[in-house]
């Protein structure tokens, strides 16, 4: 009989293993969610955060030092006389250039450039002037842009010599200084 007390005593501690084993498993099992929700966190409050920041910190203070200090801020904004009635600065006296496209030098017609401009002066009649001589400034502009070539447009700093170009050959063909500055507002190369 001794055998079948052993045999009777075996299967009851295999039942209190799996007992034991199952009450050690949540003890040995990481956190779960508890483990995860920092990361959670972070991935998604730090985004909104930072979305948060530069839209209504940032933003409003880049806008506000840009118009503060830039001539033509007008322009930029959007409505003149907004700017006008809440004591912005003066808009200067502009004239547009739009979709003036040429044919870069050197390339046999298969690459041209494609910009839109504003030119400013600090004379109060530039844009009748301009308007007057509207022919004879085109023909100026579409001359300067065409001799270009895709050297001159890859060089550093090539929209500035433009611009220097564009703004000296203005004031030469109307025989005084009536353009100050070009601020460019579509520039593509083909």
């Amino acid at each position: 009989m001794p055998a079948k007390t052993e045999a009777k005593e075996a299967p009851a501690a295999e039942k209190e293993k799996p007992a034991s084993a199952a009450a050690a498993a949540p003890a040995a099992a990481p956190g779960g969610l508890k483990a995860w929700l920092p990361a959670l966190v972070v991935a998604i409050v730090a985004p909104a955060a930072s979305w948060g920041v530069a839209q209504f910190v940032l933003l409003p203070t880049l806008q506000k030092k840009l118009l503060q200090g830039t001539p033509g801020a007008a322009i930029v904004s959007g409505d003149a006389s907004k700017n006008a009635t809440k004591g912005g600065p003066a808009q200067p006296p502009t004239y547009g250039f739009d979709n003036v496209v040429v044919n870069l030098a050197g390339t046999m017609g298969t690459r041209y450039l494609k910009v839109g401009f504003v030119v400013t002066g600090s004379d109060p009649a530039m844009h009748s002037v301009f308007e007057e001589n509207k022919v004879k400034l085109t023909d100026v502009t579409l001359n300067v842009l065409s001799s270009l070539t895709m050297a001159d447009l890859e060089e550093p700093g090539s929209k500035n010599v433009l611009r220097e170009k564009l703004v000296g050959a203005y004031n030469q063909a109307l025989g005084r200084k009536v353009a100050d500055q070009v601020y460019f507002t579509d520039f593509v190369v083909q």
